[in-house]
This record gives C-alpha cells, structure tokens and sequence, in this order.
C-alpha cells in the first residue's frame, strides 16, 4: 500500500478550478499531529512549495504564486488531504506531489515549504492547464 497516494489531476483550461486529493495510509498518519503538503515540479526545474498544514495548528501556508487561489484543507479521520485550486493558469501545469512528516518538529518549519522538511512524497499526480 502507497503511503501517500494522490488523485484528482487532469487537464483543465485557463481560468478552471480542479481539487486534488491526497490519502495516507494509517501505517503513516496515526493519532497524532503531523504535517502534509503540496509540491510541484516541472521538467528542469526545482520543486516549488505550494501549500502546507500543520493538524496540531490553525495555520496554513501558501507559496507566493499561489496564494489567494488555491486553498489546502484537511479531513484527519479520512487522513486525507485536499488541494483546490482555482482561476488556473497555465503556469501552474506541473507535477503536484502530496508530501507527509510526523516528526514533532515538523510545525515549527512548514511555513517555509522547504522540501527537505518533508520526508514522505507520493508519486504525484499530473495537473495540465491549457489557455
């Protein structure tokens, strides 16, 4: 069983709205509080942070380029976690990873979306956005 498995890519035109989804397996996610995100990648490039939630916190965090249109909840008894994202844009065609960490740790340093603070990643799941 994956860890980490998304859903939900495709492709959408310019101005469209899609909802990732993300479920982690129980041998992952237990009782306690964890840390899970989104991260993207396109060919050549770095990944990109795109939005992070801490369960034991209020707060969520947003990459620059996101921010104001895409939105990260979070349902802890489904252990799952969801992306939407609205008013598309072509530059946002990319890789979406789902990623997870349990450390207790992992709160204090989300907000930064660094890669290297999370250990967990999915095998992503492809969101095209055509104009």
């Amino acid at each position: 069983q994956e860890q980490l498995a998304e859903s939900g890519g495709g492709s959408v035109q310019a101005g469209g709205s899609m909802r990732l989804s993300c479920e982690a397996s129980p041998n992952l996610i237990g009782d306690g509080d964890y840390c899970m995100g989104w991260f993207r990648q396109t060919p050549g490039n770095e990944r990109e942070g795109v939005a992070a939630i801490y369960t034991g916190g209020p707060g969520t965090y947003y990459g620059a380029s996101v921010k104001g249109r895409f939105t990260i909840s979070h349902d802890k008894a489904k252990r799952t976690l969801y992306l939407q994202m609205t008013s598309l844009r072509p530059e946002d065609t990319a890789m979406y990873y789902c990623v997870a960490d349990v450390r207790a740790t992992c709160g204090l340093v989300i907000s930064q979306l660094q890669s290297s603070d999370f250990r967990r990643w999915g095998r992503g799941t492809r969101v095209t956005v055509s104009s």
